[in-house]
């Protein structure tokens, strides 16, 4: 076809048409039609496949709402909050009687990227690949963890964000001028006195928080005395595993982007002032991706039943095996469950989280060693697939 071409626009002289053809292999329809197009266009240039006609293509006036309500919703500006917004849009507008409909969230992104704005980040792992744990209830559980920020004459403040672990609730948002034992229990107790105590509260191994790393002979921190004199549970999170607690972790980096779009507080008072406003509109206006669109507040006030110190969430699902891998690296899963972590982990002390007919192996440090489908109908189960 490129010779073709080429011998057409030099308009080299080809006496046989039908011999070329069939030595260079091409049709001869193709040939004339290519040669029509070179007389009448003066030169051949690959024209455009894009269809004359696209009867489903997103309209153009729902395109361009997508790219302004891409700047206007920011900092909550995905492609979740805009399709909240045209929802809102299509009600007003009737856009049913126009024959338009909300987008799917796969095509606001592509709309975006077409725009040029949307960040690419091809390393990020991809939602679908992970395995979302919530407790059942609220109150079953608590995580807790502070975030420092910076007010605007250069000074910095720590932020304690305690979230309620099955609605996302974001039950406390204290101020405080440093990440202290009394900031935390500042934090917590807050959270109880509005919300209730909840049946668990989990946390990193901060000097706020524990210290038994800093000093393990000094007995209780007072945070721990404070929550375990509710009955509540308190859970340490593997040291330099933020994962553990990942909910919070992920809450301040939406509670960041809220602040760096309002005026920087100038002191610790005007900064608790602007956690009031974010707690109100996290809450009580903010749909929440985890939790099908509805707002934490809705999940809440949803739920037929509160977890608390009287009513410890029952663990059905899973179950945790601290186990030692043998020689060759097997362990003893129950009494019928044999699985092959591999000579590396030989004499290895390694954690089993069993769900169901799934295991996934940890290391001591918290990392995947890999998972099996259990088979119940043997007893060696093979050697684990390694974790990606």
């Amino acid at each position: 076809m490129l010779l073709m071409d080429a011998t057409l626009a030099v308009q080299a002289k080809i006496g046989n048409v039908s011999q070329w053809c069939r030595v260079n292999g091409v049709d001869r329809r193709t040939f004339y039609r290519h040669r029509a197009r070179i007389e009448a266009e003066g030169a051949w240039a690959p024209r455009s496949r894009r269809p004359k006609s696209s009867p489903h293509a997103t309209p153009g006036p729902v395109v361009a709402e997508i790219v302004r309500l891409r700047e206007a919703l920011a900092p909550d500006n995905g492609a979740d909050p805009i399709r909240d917004a045209l929802a809102v849009l299509a009600a007003e507008q009737d856009w049913a009687e126009r024959g338009w409909r909300v987008p799917a969230r796969a095509t606001v992104n592509r709309v975006l990227a077409r725009a040029g704005l949307l960040e690419r980040n091809p390393r990020k792992r991809p939602k679908s690949s992970l395995r979302r744990f919530a407790y059942a209830r609220p109150r079953d559980c608590y995580q807790i963890d502070a975030t420092e920020v910076v007010l605007a004459g250069g000074g910095k403040a720590v932020v304690f964000d305690v979230l309620d672990d099955c609605t996302r609730m974001l039950v406390a948002c204290l101020a405080a001028p440093a990440e202290t034992a009394d900031a935390a229990v500042a934090a917590i107790t807050a959270a109880a006195r509005e919300h209730g105590e909840p049946a668990i509260v989990l946390c990193d191994n901060g000097s706020a928080f524990t210290s038994r790393l800093r000093n393990p002979s000094a007995g209780p921190s007072r945070f721990t005395r404070v929550v375990t004199g509710w009955g509540s549970r308190l859970i340490h999170s593997s040291p330099y595993h933020p994962q553990t607690c990942g909910k919070v972790e992920r809450h301040h980096q939406t509670l960041k982007r809220w602040l760096a779009c309002q005026p920087p507080p100038a002191t610790l008072a005007d900064l608790q002032t602007l956690l009031d406003a974010y707690r109100a509109r996290y809450n009580n206006h903010r749909p929440h991706s985890a939790l099908d669109r509805a707002t934490p507040h809705h999940a809440w006030t949803a739920a037929e039943h509160h977890g608390g110190p009287e009513h410890l969430p029952v663990q059905t699902d899973a179950t945790v095996h601290r186990l030692t891998a043998d020689a060759r690296g097997l362990v003893q899963l129950g009494r019928n469950a044999r699985i092959r972590l591999g000579p590396a982990h030989a004499g290895h002390a390694v954690t089993l989280v069993r769900d169901h007919d799934r295991a996934t192996a940890y290391t001591r440090n918290g990392d995947p060693i890999g998972h099996i489908r259990l088979d119940h109908t043997k007893r060696y189960q093979g050697t684990l697939t390694p974790a990606a």
